[in-house]
């Protein structure tokens, strides 16, 4: 399902919703984060933390 499709259901809209959120941070780099993904910039502080 893409974006500009209309969803028929709720549950048809919290499915797209969450992918969409899936995307954004788990494969979408970001120039503002050294074109890293959120999740990936989130393992490095979280395993940062867990060293210090």
């Amino acid at each position: 399902m893409h974006l500009i499709e209309r969803c028929r259901t709720f549950k048809e809209l919290e499915r797209q919703i969450s992918e969409s959120i899936d995307i954004y941070n788990r494969y979408r780099p970001h120039l503002s984060l050294n074109m890293e993904t959120p999740e990936e910039v989130h393992e490095k502080a979280s395993m940062e933390s867990i060293l210090a």
